[in-house]
């Protein structure tokens, strides 16, 4: 959790707002709850309503393109998954038993209620081990018979309404960089919106639901082991969009997870795409920075990178 005394003002009320909220929505739910604690303080603020054995994770910095319908959707479809996985014994971190399984919406936040499970925090992630796991993630989430939309994880309606708003954003991007992004956005764009044109585009690579943001770093180190964490961008499409960014070392130790668990391997072309789609969320990323300054920070060495790639990851634009 990030030092209270070094958290900017903005975001101190956001945590504090998101505290009582998620307080007052577990008393409601039937929850004891005395002494909440926040784990973690990002895009989210997840709370442990202690002493009840529940963590609420409340989602604080949106895009202004949010919709409340559309979260809350997307937040069922996530809770759905975890649970789907955790009875057939996937270690993820699971939604809580001890209410009912729903988003609920509260003080203008909408959040979802989870297990506790306690972190083992001496233990420094590993990041190939955690690639080449994703692999058996994969394996178990082919079947999963729940509707899931094409790519919805890239968020395209967030990307376009970020691309548009990137001339009023500070920082870091130039104009010949604001330029090429929305060049590359009306290349990458149909493939993202159309399964259709995707399969086109890339034919006989097998699609399946995969878990949508870089599970290599949402794995959850617990004292009792690991488990797969935060599947609120949970997607139907492509094995390489979990892998996005990650480089080849990581493809690599994938690649042998794969193997291990029969399923294909990587595919070069489509991990090209995905690595373009990828870098255009992360410069989208920047117009949230009014809301979590360092964001500026964590996103600059992905900009300097994106300004070495291949437009558009190769593709003909």
């Amino acid at each position: 959790m990030t030092d209270s005394a070094s958290v900017p003002p903005q975001q101190r009320a956001r945590r504090s707002a998101a505290v009582d909220a998620a307080v007052g929505a577990g008393r409601a739910l039937g929850l004891t709850v005395t002494d909440a604690r926040v784990l973690h303080d990002l895009f989210s603020v997840v709370v442990h309503l202690a002493p009840a054995p529940v963590v609420a994770r409340v989602p604080t910095v949106l895009p202004r393109s949010t919709d409340p319908a559309v979260q809350s959707s997307r937040q069922r479809t996530e809770l759905d998954v975890a649970q789907w996985l955790a009875d057939r014994g996937t270690p993820v971190l699971p939604p809580s038993p001890l209410v009912p399984r729903e988003p609920v919406r509260r003080d203008g936040f909408s959040m979802t209620f989870w297990q506790y499970v306690e972190e083992d925090r001496d233990r420094e992630p590993d990041y190939a081990a955690n690639a080449e796991s994703t692999a058996g993630l994969h394996a178990a989430m082919r079947d999963y018979p729940g509707p899931l939309s094409f790519l919805s994880a890239a968020e395209p309606e967030f990307v376009e309404d970020s691309l548009a708003l990137l001339d009023e954003s500070p920082g870091l991007l130039t104009p010949a960089d604001v330029d090429r992004a929305r060049r590359e956005w009306r290349v990458l764009a149909p493939l993202v919106r159309s399964r259709a044109a995707f399969e086109e585009a890339f034919p006989g690579v097998g699609l399946q639901p995969v878990h949508g943001d870089s599970p290599p770093a949402n794995i959850f180190a617990g004292v009792d082991g690991d488990r797969y964490a935060d599947f609120e961008l949970v997607t139907y499409g492509p094995v390489e969009w979990d892998l996005a960014a990650l480089g080849p070392e990581l493809e690599a130790a994938y690649d042998r997870g794969a193997r291990r668990h029969g399923i294909r391997p990587l595919n070069p072309d489509v991990l090209r795409f995905v690595n373009a789609v990828g870098m255009l969320r992360a410069v989208a990323t920047l117009t949230l920075a009014p809301q979590l300054p360092v964001l500026e920070d964590y996103l600059r060495p992905a900009v300097d990178h994106w300004r070495t790639l291949p437009f558009a990851g190769g593709l003909p634009g």
